[in-house]
């Protein structure tokens, strides 16, 4: 994880323990994706008939993987950095630089998502709504729901690598 384990405050551990278990449950949809796939190409190539269902339950199953993939990678230490620079910087430098990053682009973009998907799956629940396809999936609300679902999960990590970082910056003096 991102920092070592006996160093982290206990509310950090419990918080990346649970997304660390979710992630691990979530990633056994790339097995059932896996086999989707494979029955869409026989379906599609062998019989040469795809199904619509198949294709959107495809869409689905990625959705729901990058979602909960996002909370799962801050947990990790393992999320693309913008800085260069990061590798070079003492640790000090790096937690301070994860603050900012934490406080001023990460949470603010969770928050305006966060704002925005609760009308987006309240609309969709509202009306029931299903894909426009004609032998498409319905319930289409059950997707979206994932959206906040996934970004409060990112929220979650993002505060747990926050307190992390300023548990650092205050418990160490190097």
């Amino acid at each position: 994880m991102s920092t070592e384990t006996n160093e982290a405050p206990q509310f950090c551990r419990a918080l990346d323990g649970f997304i660390n278990r979710t992630g691990q449950l979530i990633s056994w949809l790339a097995a059932v994706l896996i086999v989707v796939i494979i029955v869409q190409v026989i379906l599609r190539y062998v019989f040469g008939r795809g199904l619509v269902v198949l294709e959107e339950v495809q869409w689905h199953l990625y959705a729901i993987g990058i979602m909960f993939g996002f909370s799962y990678a801050i947990v990790h230490d393992s999320h693309i950095r913008l800085d260069l620079l990061h590798d070079r910087f003492p640790r000090r430098r790096k937690e301070k630089v994860e603050i900012f990053g934490v406080l001023f682009l990460l949470m603010p973009m969770i928050i305006v998502i966060l704002l925005h998907s609760w009308p987006f799956l309240y609309d969709s629940l509202r009306l029931n709504e299903r894909s426009d396809a004609p032998m498409g999936l319905c319930c289409r609300w059950f997707i979206k729901g994932f959206l906040p679902i996934g970004f409060i999960m990112l929220g979650l990590a993002a505060i747990s690598r926050l307190v992390r970082a300023i548990a650092y910056l205050i418990l160490k003096k190097e």
